[in-house]
């Protein structure tokens, strides 16, 4: 048994590449993926590290990014690597790597916000809410 799979979280480096082919729609972006710098226990210092993925997303996940992705969002993907052969445009055959995106999931703060609970009324709250203004300490109550 084998198995295919890659997840990664990173942010977008440029806008999604809408394209249509055979009749149904596709994405392709760029993924960048950061590992921090550090300094090693001999002093040497290790700089940070970028790494970019090419990404391609089909089928009904292309709404999605549509919708909401853009330049410098931050997502989790979870796809299959594939590696592709094309001829470039000097005639030569060259090899990529993609990642074939079966899962997406946004991760910016503005779409990860749950909906807020209400919070619970004071009995000052309660009160007017029913009745209306309390009265004032010195004041009767209107009856």
């Amino acid at each position: 048994m084998s198995y295919n799979k890659v997840i990664l979280v990173g942010h977008i480096g440029s806008n999604p590449e809408i394209r249509e082919s055979n009749g149904g729609k596709f994405a392709t972006m760029r993924l960048a993926t950061s590992e921090k710098g550090y300094v090693n226990k001999q002093g040497v210092s290790i700089p940070e590290r970028v790494d970019w993925h090419n990404l391609i997303v089909n089928g009904g996940l292309v709404q999605v990014v549509e919708g909401f992705v853009h330049k410098g969002s931050k997502i989790l993907i979870e796809g299959k690597l594939r590696y592709r052969k094309y001829t470039a445009n000097d005639n030569t055959e060259r090899w990529t790597t993609e990642i074939s995106v079966t899962n997406l999931e946004l991760l910016d703060p503005k779409q990860q916000q749950p909906a807020q609970a209400p919070q619970p009324m004071s009995v000052q709250q309660q009160y007017e809410t029913v009745y209306g203004p309390a009265p004032m300490p010195n004041e009767a109550p209107p009856f």
